[in-house]
């Protein structure tokens, strides 16, 4: 079944009033042409001025190489979208700024139903972006209290019923807040449902590699979805993977029909960032970019990334173990399935009460809990007081002696 190009009407932006200038006296053939336009600094035989550290250190973080490396990471070196240069690709501020600059674009240039279905639950942050960016927020089903697990019947039916050509959030892996994934026969079951409603499949990547340990996994939903010849659309962050919370480091691309779309669709994402925050920080992607264009520090990230994922796997299976030691009652068995960084306990909005109250543990009203808070000091503590507070005889428990 093919796919009509939901960017086909998107047209060419107009020239920048500054950028536009430097085009028109880049066309002039006269050899008289002078350009006293664009503020940057010449040297005497009107040369662009490119101080010697700064090439060194460009020679030695490949800049330019940021884009490329980052959309390889995400959609994989052997991408047909990619080697057929039809990804759209910009720097973001972030995950978060990179959600804003998608959603806005949607905003603008979506033909289908502007309604965004975001996941119940899902990051908070979300539906306020999208608010800002001007789109209608509807939820689908996801999670069931009753199992802990997903509602993945409840899911297809709501994207079943949602009206053709809906814009649906995915997140790629780890989902935020639950933990709880779709396993590859969902996700191609779940491709096949948004082909057939020709919905827009827009992905949310925080955490790639950061929940199995294996970026190549973690990126099984996104470039299935891609093989299968959906325009997706995917935001990109590196806060958590490479622990740069504080750079902003991320990227925003969409697949599109041709690298003439490409081209168009490229044009409009920078009128979008423009009064957004104009140009991303050069760090950040600097970073990035001599991570993953060095094999040596690459193949060591890879393994610091595992490495994380890994302690928080021990954890789960560690907390999973002491709450059977302790007879907690219920099924514990979704502390161990759930996967990445959250665990969605269960723990009622009392029993977390309780817990900050008598044993001074603190964690959101929903029994959200983050694994890498936990460590072989403090787990049993956390899994004793937990316990009492689903007994109901939390004021039992000792302090802790870390």
């Amino acid at each position: 079944m093919s796919i009509t190009s939901f960017w086909s009407k998107v047209p060419q932006g107009p020239a920048d009033p500054i950028l536009g200038v430097t085009d028109a006296f880049k066309r002039d053939p006269s050899k008289s042409k002078i350009n006293v336009g664009v503020g940057a600094y010449r040297d005497e035989n009107g040369k662009p001025y490119v101080l010697d550290s700064v090439r060194k250190a460009e020679d030695i973080i490949h800049t330019q190489q940021f884009l490329s490396l980052a959309s390889k990471l995400a959609y994989g070196a052997d991408s047909k979208p990619l080697k057929e240069n039809r990804v759209a690709v910009v720097q973001s501020i972030s995950g978060t700024g990179a959600l804003r600059i998608g959603m806005e674009f949607c905003s603008q240039f979506y033909p289908g139903n502007k309604t965004l279905y975001l996941p119940n639950p899902t990051w908070g942050a979300h539906p306020a972006i999208a608010d800002k960016a001007g789109l209608e927020v509807k939820r689908y089903r996801y999670f069931k209290k009753e199992t802990l697990g997903l509602d993945f019947d409840g899911m297809k039916e709501d994207l079943t019923t949602a009206p053709e050509g809906s814009i649906i959030l995915l997140h790629a892996c780890a989902q935020n807040p639950t933990g709880i994934d779709l396993t590859q026969a969902q996700w191609r079951e779940l491709s096949d449902l948004v082909k057939s409603k020709r919905h827009l499949a827009f992905f949310d990547m925080a955490y790639q590699g950061f929940a199995s340990g294996d970026v190549d996994r973690d990126a099984f939903a996104l470039r299935y979805f891609v093989e299968q010849g959906h325009e997706i659309m995917l935001c990109q962050s590196f806060a958590k993977n490479l622990g740069l919370y504080g750079e902003r480091a991320g990227t925003f691309s969409m697949v599109t029909a041709s690298p003439e779309e490409k081209e168009r669709v490229l044009s409009q994402l920078k009128r979008v960032i423009r009064p957004l925050y104009s140009s991303p920080p050069l760090h950040p992607a600097q970073l990035v970019a001599t991570i993953l264009g060095s094999p040596a520090l690459y193949t060591e990230w890879l393994g610091e990334v595992k490495k994380m994922a890994d302690r928080i796997i021990a954890m789960r299976a560690r907390l999973y173990d002491i709450l059977l030691e302790l007879q907690t009652p219920g099924n514990w068995d979704h502390i161990k399935s759930q996967i990445g960084m959250f665990s969605f306990t269960g723990l009622t909005p009392e029993q977390v009460a309780a817990l900050a109250e008598y044993a001074h543990i603190y964690m959101t009203t929903d029994g959200r809990i983050s694994m890498a808070g936990l460590n072989e000091h403090n787990i049993r503590y956390f899994a004793e007081s937990m316990s009492k507070a689903i007994k109901g005889d939390l004021a039992a428990v000792p302090q802790a002696s870390m």
